[in-house]
C-alpha cells in the first residue's frame, strides 16, 4: 500500500466535529420521531412523527454522499408512501378512542412478544457486527450512486425489494376496502330531490348570486332584495360564521335615493322646459 492510500484510509474512516454535531443533533431528532410514531394516541400525529423520521434520514442520506437515496427517500417515502398513510388515516377516521379498540383477543400481547423477539435480534445484530475492511463512499459510489445501489437491489436484495413492494401493493389496496363504502339504498333522482324540496318548503328557484345588483359578484358580498335589504342566501354560511360578509346595504340603499333623486330632479326640469315651450308658443 503506497503512503498516500495509508494517510487517506484513516482519514476516511474518521469523523469530523461538523459531522459529530450533525449527527448528534440530527439523532435525537429522529429518535423522538420514532418514539412519537409509537406512543402518540391519535394516528395522524404518529404519521407526521414516522414522516418528521424519514426526512431525518434523507439528510444522513445526502451528507454521506448517498444523494439519489436521499431524494427518493424525501419524494418516493415521504412524499408518497408516508402522505398516502396520511391520506389513508384521515379518510378512515381513526380516532384514539378506536385505537383503544380491541378486536381480536390477545393482539397486545402477541405484539409485545413480537416486540420482544425484534429486539433480541437486533441486539444480536448489532453486538456480532464487525467493520473489517473500510470501503468507504468514494470506493461504493465509484461507478455512480444509482448504479451501486441498482446492483445490491436487484441481485443482494432483491427478495426483500419485491417483498416490500408486496406490502405497499396490499396496503393500498386495504386502503381502497377501508374507504369504499356500499350504498345501501338507491340514489335518488334530479326529479325526486325537486319534489321533495316542494313538500318540504324549501327554496325550490335556483338561489340568487351574490352581489349587488349585478355590479360584481364578490362572495362576501349578499345581494340585496327589490326593497334593498339583505338575501342571506346570496352569500356562504361559513363566511357569516366567520364575520367576513360585507354589509354595502346602507350604500347601495343610500345610491339609491340619490339615483331617484337626480332622476326626479331631471323629470321636474324637463316638465319646466316643456311648459316653458308652450308659454313661448302662445
Amino acid at each position: 500500500m503506497s503512503l498516500a492510500a495509508s494517510l487517506a484510509a484513516p482519514a476516511a474512516s474518521t469523523t469530523s466535529t461538523g459531522e459529530a454535531v450533525q449527527f448528534w443533533i440530527l439523532a435525537v431528532v429522529a429518535v423522538l420521531g420514532a418514539l412519537g410514531a409509537v406512543l402518540m394516541k391519535k394516528a395522524v400525529h404518529s404519521a407526521l412523527s414516522l414522516a418528521g423520521t424519514m426526512i431525518v434520514l434523507a439528510v444522513f442520506y445526502l451528507a454521506n454522499g448517498a444523494y439519489f437515496l436521499g431524494v427518493v427517500q424525501i419524494v418516493v417515502y415521504t412524499g408518497a408512501i408516508m402522505m398516502l398513510f396520511l391520506f389513508v388515516v384521515m379518510l378512515v377516521g381513526v380516532t384514539a378512542a378506536d385505537s383503544l379498540k380491541e378486536t381480536i383477543k390477545g393482539q397486545r400481547w402477541l405484539a409485545a412478544l413480537c416486540v420482544l423477539g425484534f429486539g433480541i435480534l437486533l441486539t444480536a445484530g448489532i453486538s456480532n457486527a464487525a467493520l473489517k475492511d473500510w470501503n468507504g463512499v468514494g470506493r461504493a459510489n465509484a461507478g455512480g450512486n444509482v448504479e451501486g445501489l441498482a446492483a445490491l437491489v436487484f441481485t443482494k436484495y432483491v427478495f426483500a425489494f419485491e417483498i416490500t413492494g408486496a406490502l405497499l401493493i396490499t396496503a393500498a389496496v386495504g386502503a381502497m376496502v377501508l374507504t369504499h363504502r356500499e350504498r345501501t339504498e338507491r340514489a335518488a333522482t334530479q326529479r325526486e330531490r325537486a319534489e321533495q324540496r316542494v313538500r318540504e318548503g324549501k327554496q325550490v328557484t335556483p338561489l340568487p348570486a351574490p352581489g349587488v345588483y349585478a355590479r360584481h359578484n364578490a362572495v362576501d358580498i349578499p345581494g340585496l332584495l327589490p326593497d334593498g335589504t339583505v338575501s342571506d342566501l346570496t352569500v356562504s354560511p361559513t363566511l357569516r360564521a366567520r364575520g367576513q360578509v360585507r354589509d354595502v346595504s346602507g350604500e347601495a340603499l343610500e345610491d339609491l335615493k340619490a339615483l331617484e333623486q337626480r332622476s326626479s330632479d331631471w323629470q321636474e326640469r324637463g316638465r319646466s322646459e316643456d311648459a316653458d315651450a308652450r308659454g313661448a308658443s302662445k
